[in-house]
């Protein structure tokens, strides 16, 4: 039976509620399964669906996250096994920004299910909500190093979607304030001392891991503190693998800083090491975070064969990369496919499968930060033929440019009086769920993208993606109206970075979807089944943690 469920749900603008009509796949209501608080009417045991009377808007309703996150059953059991540590800026649900917080925990939680040791190191940010910590502890308390001082700093240990936490917490003001970034201290250096903290900490604790995964600028001082410094003090046993999710940020930081974590930061000034490839010959104070951890690792791996591409061809970091070409792997990201699954998410009013869709009016959902390289003027563009082709929208997102941000808010004003469109400028990780679900197309216009989740996120709801090719959305997604590889296609793509390229791909799509309903629902169906867990990718991380492990 396929069923097309119409419901109002009411999403708030500024200080005002205002209703949109968007439907949400939907079969028979499992009364037996987890659902948010109010979801289902006691008495009649039919769904009630959210009511702009609701004191609590529905996505910030009490959801069980222990449900969302349950661990997935394992189905490949590694032999050779590994303890692996994460050091990370992010980690989803708890400390998350973007698609960093998802991998760390996807890529942890599918190493553990194969039998591997896995733990993951992330400074305890004031922000974070600790009751969704699970058996949280003190376990050690130590002093680190941060210019000129030994600063008192504790380790607790909890268990966040199954996988052990160290959360390390310095006295001094880093990680305070009410956001993982953006707080009132010095940034680079809260990171730098963290580096160093969990490296640290491992030396005090006696704990040597097969293999330290760090991940992106915030992390990329440890490869060099580990080599430079605790490789000859005590800490043999580990090598360093680095991923590099985003080649934007280099993690700019001087000599001077860099010495701040006990190394000589002028040592790092020279071609072969860390001095940032942008300001040589006129600035050798000028360091890059992101180099030296390329430079230092026994492994470097970037989120798609693409953007690995990409990055070879063109951008600050290529005559690195070039130049340690033989250590650099591109691996496409997965995703979660026990926290994002329709058929058991507890974000959802009612949950559904490949084989219980429909569809009546097209909704296109674009979740993404609003920076530049997501394509600004080409989601403003979409607005505007969305409209015009009798779509519907929504924009959920945030700004971290003032000027974006005016901009994105005179078009919600302009927007959101009607029932077509709706822009929403914050991130829910709760709303997040139920606009994949609620979505028949994901936009992921992106100017560049080193993998995405969003269309793997969206095609697991069943949303076929409209997407710009170029990084990890070239390797995932195959337009079907590309007759060559008919076994692959599974949306709409287009190359140019024009407001006439996207045109071409969200009219095609639109025809798509009104004439051809039996073959939409199909390409639907089709895309909920694709395999792009961690269980794939999972595999070849662990071929790299075993190319450079110690035996």
């Amino acid at each position: 039976m396929k069923l097309r469920k119409m419901s109002c749900l009411f999403l708030s603008n500024s200080n005002r509620i205002s209703p949109l009509n968007f439907s949400v796949r939907a079969a028979h209501v499992n009364l037996d399964a987890v659902k948010p608080e109010g979801a289902v009417d006691s008495e009649s045991g039919i769904l009630a669906w959210p009511s702009p009377k609701d004191k609590t808007p529905f996505w910030k309703r009490d959801f069980p996250l222990s449900q969302a996150s349950a661990e997935s059953p394992p189905e490949i059991q590694d032999i050779d096994l590994l303890h692996i540590v994460h050091v990370t800026a992010e980690l989803a649900p708890i400390a998350k920004v973007g698609g960093l917080g998802d991998v760390v925990t996807g890529l942890g939680r599918a190493c553990l299910s194969r039998g591997h040791k896995v733990d993951i190191m992330l400074p305890f940010y004031e922000c974070i909500q600790k009751q969704n910590i699970n058996e949280l502890e003190l376990v050690t308390t130590y002093t680190s190093y941060h210019d000129g001082n030994w600063v008192p700093t504790n380790a607790y240990r909890g268990i966040v979607s199954g996988i052990a936490v160290i959360f390390i917490e310095p006295s001094n003001h880093f990680f305070k304030g009410e956001s993982v970034y953006g707080g009132s201290y010095n940034e680079l250096e809260a990171y730098l001392f963290f580096s160093r903290a969990c490296l640290e900490w491992m030396q005090i604790t006696g704990k040597e891991p097969d293999i330290i995964h760090v991940h992106e600028w915030q992390t990329g001082v440890v490869p060099l503190l580990y080599w430079d410094m605790y490789h000859y003090l005590s800490l043999q046993k580990p090598r360093i693998v680095l991923t590099i999710h985003n080649m934007e940020h280099y993690g700019e930081c001087s000599q001077e800083q860099l010495s701040k974590c006990g190394l000589d930061g002028s040592l790092y000034g020279t071609v072969d090491k860390a001095v940032d490839d942008r300001t040589i010959g006129h600035n050798p104070e000028r360091l890059s975070l992101l180099k030296g951890g390329i430079v230092y690792s026994n492994a470097v791996v970037t989120v798609s064969p693409t953007y690995l591409t990409e990055t070879l061809c063109s951008g600050w970091l290529t005559r690195t990369l070039m130049q340690n070409r033989e250590k650099y792997i591109g691996i496409l990201n997965g995703i979660d496919t026990t926290i994002w699954n329709p058929a058991t998410d507890a974000f959802l009013p009612t949950n559904y499968d490949a084989q219980k869709v429909g569809g009546r009016v097209p909704l296109i959902v674009c979740i993404t930060r609003l920076v530049a390289q997501k394509g600004l003027h080409l989601i403003r563009h979409a607005i505007k033929l969305v409209e015009q082709l009798g779509g519907q929208m929504i924009i959920l997102g945030k700004a971290s440019n003032t000027q974006v941000e005016r901009e994105f808010e005179d078009l919600a004003n302009s927007h959101n009086k009607d029932s077509d469109i709706r822009i929403l400028l914050m991130y829910s990780e709760e709303l997040s769920h139920m606009l994949y679900a609620a979505a028949d197309m994901v936009l992921v216009p992106s100017i560049y993208e080193p993998c995405g989740l969003a269309q793997m996120i969206g095609m697991r709801y069943g949303a076929v993606p409209v997407v710009r090719k170029t990084g990890g959305l070239a390797d995932t997604v195959f337009d079907l109206d590309d007759h060559s590889q008919p076994e692959m296609a599974n949306g709409f793509v287009f190359e140019g970075i024009d407001e006439e390229s996207l045109d071409g791909a969200l009219h095609r799509a639109f025809s798509y979807y009104k004439e051809k309903p039996n073959d939409w629902n199909r390409t639907v169906q089709n895309v909920m089944k694709i395999d792009n867990s961690w269980n794939n990718t999972a595999g070849k991380y662990i071929d790299v943690y075993n190319s450079i492990r110690v035996k």
